[in-house]
C-alpha cells in the first residue's frame, strides 16, 4: 500500500493539463490525495505498524516469559476443579471470583480470575495460576481481555490501540485504520494506471527504483491492508459504533446466552458480566459437568452468577480455527442447563465480525496468523520509508520535493465529481476520522490556492509570484 508520493513523471511536477478522457482527470486528483494523505497520515500508520509488529510477536514472547505460570509437568490425575479454586482463594483471598478457566491441555495450568483485587486495574483481573494435578499456586498475574492477555501483551496492546493514553488515544488508531484503505486504493489506481515499462524495478536506479519497490510491495500487500483497515474499524470509537448500530438494525448483532432464565438469547449480558458471587465448591464441578454434557469441550470459561436470580454461564473461548464459541447457562440450584447458544446459530455478520477481529489480533490461525501480521507490518514500514525517500529524491536528494500541483479537481467532469463528492460525504459520516481530516484538507487547500491566486494577480508583469 503506497503511503507517500508516487508519480509517473520525472522529478519536477508538471501542471495539470486539460483532457477529454473521462478517466484521465481522476489520476491527478488521486495522485494529489495520495501524496498529502501519505505525507500527513504516514506517521500515524508508522506507529500502528511498529506497535502491530510488536503485538503479533508478543503471543510467542508470552509463552516464553510466563512459562512457569502457564505450564506444569503432566501428572497422573487432575484434582476436582473445586479444590483448585479453593487453593487459589486460600493464596489470594481478596476480591471475588469473576471466572474460572480449567486447564485446557495436559501441561497447562488452571486460571482462577479475581476481580476487585486492591492494586489491580478495574478493567483487568488477577489471574491465579494453579497446577491441576497438585493444586499448587504457581503465580498470579494481571490479565486483560477475552484472549487472556498477560502483562507484556496487555501493555503492547494498549500501545498499539491507544498509545497508552486511554480513550483519547484510540483516535490515533481509528485515524490510521480509516485512511489505510484510502491510501492503499489510491496507490493501486496509480500503479495500474502506469505504463508497464514504468513499473519495472530491475535495472533501474534512483527514484525510479524506489518507486518500483514502493509500488510492487504495495500492490502485493494491498489486500492485507484493506483487511486490516476494515477489521480495525469494527471496534473503533466512532466508526465502530456506526457498524454496531448497522448490525443491530439488520438483526445481525452478536447474541448472548441468557443467564436470567427463559431460554431465549435476548442479550441480557450474561456472558459479559463478571460474577459477584464466589462459586461454592459443590457447585462448580457439577456446573462444569453439565456444560460437558452439552458438548462444550476445552477451552472453557465458567462465569459465576451475577446475583441470586442468575445462572452460571459456561462458554467456550477457543479463538483459533476452528473456533469454539458455544455457551450454556446452568441453574446453580438444580444443575440443569437453562439455555444453550451455539456459535453455528450466530448471524452471518456476527460470525464475520468475530473472525475478522480474531484474524486482526493474530489468534484465528495461530502462529501462521501472527507471522502474516508481522509480514504486513514490515511491508507497511518499508512502504512509508520508501514513500518519504521518493519525496526526498524528487527534490533531487537535497531537500523534499514540491507538492503535487493543485487544481486537479477542476479537471474532473461534473458527472463524475458530483457522485464522487456525495460518496465521500456518506463515507465521512460513517468514518468521521476519515471525513473530517479530508474536509479540513480540502478547505485548507482551497484557501491556500485562493491566497496564491490573489498574490499572483497582484504581481507586476514580468515577475514570478
Amino acid at each position: 500500500m503506497p503511503t507517500a508520493p508516487t508519480i509517473a513523471t520525472d522529478d519536477t511536477p508538471r501542471p495539470v493539463a486539460p483532457t477529454s478522457s473521462r478517466k484521465a482527470p481522476l489520476r491527478p486528483l488521486i495522485l494529489r490525495l495520495h501524496f498529502y494523505a501519505g505525507v500527513l497520515v504516514a506517521p500515524f500508520l508508522l506507529v500502528a505498524a511498529v506497535t502491530g509488529l510488536l503485538y503479533a510477536a508478543s503471543f510467542q514472547a508470552e509463552k516464553i516469559l510466563y512459562a512457569h505460570e502457564l505450564t506444569v509437568p503432566v501428572g497422573d490425575r487432575e484434582l476436582p476443579l473445586s479444590e483448585q479454586v479453593a487453593a487459589a482463594r486460600e493464596a489470594h483471598p481478596q476480591g471475588t471470583v469473576s471466572a474460572v478457566r480449567p486447564s485446557p491441555a495436559a501441561d497447562a495450568t488452571t486460571r482462577v480470575l479475581l476481580s476487585g483485587v486492591p492494586g489491580v486495574d478495574p478493567d483487568r483481573t488477577l489471574a491465579v495460576f494453579v497446577d491441576p494435578y497438585t493444586a499448587e499456586v504457581r503465580g498470579a498475574l494481571e490479565q486483560y481481555g477475552s484472549t487472556g492477555a498477560l502483562p507484556l501483551r496487555t501493555w503492547i496492546d494498549g500501545l498499539h490501540a491507544n498509545l497508552q493514553l486511554g480513550e483519547t488515544g484510540r483516535l490515533y488508531s481509528e485515524l490510521a485504520a480509516g485512511w489505510l484503505w484510502v491510501i492503499s486504493g489510491g496507490g493501486l489506481v496509480l500503479w495500474f494506471g502506469r505504463r508497464r515499462a514504468l513499473r519495472r524495478t530491475r535495472g533501474t536506479t534512483g527514484r525510479r527504483r524506489t518507486l518500483g519497490l514502493h509500488g510492487t510491495v504495495g500492490v502485493w500487500a494491498a489486500a492485507g491492508f484493506f483487511f486490516l483497515s476494515a477489521t480495525g474499524l469494527t471496534w473503533s470509537t466512532y466508526a465502530g459504533a456506526h457498524i454496531d448500530d448497522l448490525r443491530t438494525s439488520l438483526g445481525q448483532a452478536t447474541p448472548s446466552v441468557s443467564a436470567t432464565g427463559g431460554g431465549d438469547h435476548a442479550g441480557h449480558g450474561g456472558t459479559g458480566a463478571a460474577g459477584n458471587a464466589t462459586p461454592r465448591p459443590a457447585d462448580i464441578d457439577g456446573i462444569l459437568g453439565a456444560a460437558r454434557s452439552q458438548g462444550l469441550g476445552d477451552p472453557v470459561e465458567i462465569v459465576p452468577p451475577a446475583d441470586a436470580d442468575s445462572a452460571y454461564v459456561v462458554r467456550q473461548i477457543q479463538r483459533d480455527w476452528p473456533e469454539k464459541q458455544d455457551a450454556v447457562a446452568v441453574d446453580p440450584g438444580t444443575g440443569e442447563v437453562t439455555d444453550v447458544l451455539r456459535f453455528a446459530d450466530h448471524p452471518v455478520l456476527a460470525k464475520l465480525t468475530r473472525w475478522g477481529i480474531d484474524a486482526h489480533t493474530g489468534v484465528l490461525f495461530g502462529l501462521a496468523n501472527q507471522i502474516a501480521l508481522m509480514a504486513l507490518a514490515l511491508c507497511l514500514i518499508l512502504l512509508i520509508v520508501w514513500g518519504y525517500r521518493m519525496w526526498w529524491q524528487r527534490g533531487r536528494a537535497s531537500a523534499f520535493g514540491r507538492p503535487v500541483p493543485r487544481g486537479a479537481w477542476q479537471q474532473v467532469p461534473p458527472a463524475v465529481l458530483v457522485p464522487l463528492m456525495a460518496a465521500v460525504a456518506v463515507l465521512g459520516y460513517f468514518v468521521p476520522l476519515l471525513g473530517i481530516p479530508l474536509a479540513a484538507f480540502v478547505a485548507v487547500d482551497v484557501l491556500l490556492g485562493e491566497i496564491a491566486h490573489r498574490r499572483g494577480r497582484g504581481t507586476p508583469r514580468g515577475q514570478v509570484a
